[in-house]
């Protein structure tokens, strides 16, 4: 990390001070001590970097499929090689613990472009109907502005879509988490990506994100992010109608009908919740439980969230890492002083509000029942490490209770009969749906309904997203 060009933006295939002077100071968030400094950049850098893409556009755009998957199968093959330090650069940013790091916020990334390279030629199939020719084209120049909870797959993703779909970009990672965006950078640019292709300018999202939302040289954003930052993105695209995909927040649920394996379930749900801090937009942090079960849910989540305890993320050991900022971790007990004030019951794990050592924004573990169907503890997203478990008298209840969100992001169905869970699975009004211990897809489309976003991510369907369609009437 230390060879890092920290102090550079990345224009047109070469490393090059920015016309930015000030800098944001980027903080390891177990420790609170600054560990990097990156330019705080603004709109004159961003009108450079999408200057510098838009020139690569005509060249790039005109590619086919043989030369896009060897670009992509060569930034795969320098993640897989990278991925240990990759994983220690992520573990220093944002404070996940390391083992978690090397398989998801790495090993994630990894699984993403080997789905890209499968998809491409699929994605980019021309068809025939009727006497039209319909074709699939890139949309142009790509904005793509990323969060701080999965820095390096959230990146990832958006590059490797637009790479594929034969777009060029303009990469704002958050200035909560940029270091890996520069090693992500490092890798592209030794992989021989022809220049303009790929262009990184960090900075916030107030000033360089907002600049390049609404730069009419950009022709769509791809932003993933808080719900808030979501709106005003998509209010900075509209003056120039330029497209959005917006992957936004949740309220996400397990569901666990009577028949399931309650053991099993309650486990996997309390992971979920706690993963990565609780900072993941997918996190499943309702655990719906039949209510005459509920005591018995608790005695299991009582046993889950004692292996939890908060410590040093580069322990090999460690399962729960900080919050990633003092903001962030404020704004997680601030939620929970409100739950206790709505009549919530905290049921257990010590007082999220102590802290486990001496430095860093860590929050203990919080699991909560007796909870409003109606509060902020059942429909907001907190995004730290806290579960609300709420009862439910039938699968029709399940159901109503896991749709109150204005969220539609994600879930998972427990039952012994797949085709009752597949059932309820297609009454939820979110994007994608677990049964029981299905894994992560990276192939397969990943977004919200509702508030939680518009659009698609991954496989095929994340480069369409990327894409326009045209429409070629041939003579008959």
């Amino acid at each position: 990390m230390n060879s890092l060009p920290l102090r550079s933006v990345y224009l047109g295939g070469r490393w090059t001070a920015p016309r930015a002077v000030g800098t944001i100071a980027v903080e390891n968030p177990a420790t609170g001590q600054v560990v990097a400094e990156v330019p705080d950049c603004g709109s004159e850098d961003v009108w450079y970097a999408v200057d510098a893409a838009r020139s690569a556009l005509p060249d790039w755009s005109t590619t086919g499929p043989a030369q896009r998957i060897a670009a992509l199968s060569a930034l795969r093959d320098a993640l897989t090689k990278s991925q240990e330090e990759l994983a220690r650069t992520v573990t220093r940013e944002m404070g996940s613990p390391i083992t978690f790091s090397r398989r998801v916020q790495v090993g994630l990334p990894v699984r993403v472009l080997d789905g890209f390279i499968d998809a491409l030629s699929a994605a980019t199939a021309e068809e025939r109907i009727g006497h039209s020719l319909v074709v699939r084209e890139p949309v142009g120049v790509v904005a793509a502005i990323t969060p701080w909870n999965y820095p390096l797959h959230q990146t990832v993703a958006k590059v490797g879509a637009a790479i594929a779909a034969g777009c060029t970009l303009v990469l704002k990672p958050s200035e909560l988490a940029p270091l890996s965006a520069y090693a992500l950078a490092e890798l592209i640019d030794g992989i021989g990506l022809p220049p303009g292709v790929f262009n990184l300018v960090p900075g916030r999202g107030k000033t360089a994100g907002a600049a390049l939302a609404g730069d009419d040289g950009v022709d769509l954003v791809s932003f993933t992010g808080s719900l808030e930052a979501g709106r005003r993105i998509a209010a900075a695209a509209a003056p120039t109608v330029k497209r959005t995909c917006l992957e936004l927040g949740g309220k996400s649920a397990t569901l666990v009908l009577s028949d399931a394996d309650l053991e099993k379930a309650v486990e996997d749900g309390v992971r979920s919740a706690l993963h990565n801090a609780g900072q993941t937009c997918s996190a499943r942090t309702r655990l719906l439980v039949p209510r005459h079960r509920l005591d018995e849910a608790l005695d299991v989540v009582h046993s889950v969230v004692a292996a939890h305890v908060p410590g040093d993320p580069e322990d090999p050991a460690c399962l729960l890492g900080p919050l990633v900022s003092a903001q962030q971790r404020e704004r997680v007990l601030g939620h929970l002083a409100r739950a206790a004030a709505d009549g919530a019951r905290r049921v257990t794990g010590p007082d999220p509000a102590a802290r486990p050592l001496h430095a860093g924004h860590f929050v203990a573990p919080s699991v909560w029942t007796d909870v409003n169907p109606s509060s902020a503890l059942a429909r907001e997203e907190i995004f730290g490490p806290v579960l609300a478990v709420m009862a439910f008298d039938d699968d029709e209840d399940a159901v109503s209770l896991a749709n109150q969100s204005q969220y539609g992001l994600a879930a998972t169905v427990w039952s012994a009969d797949t085709d009752r869970a597949v059932s309820v699975a297609r009454r939820l009004r979110v994007g994608q749906v677990d049964i029981n211990d299905a894994g992560f897809n990276a192939a397969a489309p990943f977004g919200g309904y509702k508030q939680s976003g518009i659009g698609r991510e991954l496989g095929r369907h994340g480069i369409q997203e990327f894409q326009e369609v045209k429409s070629l009437q041939l003579p008959r």
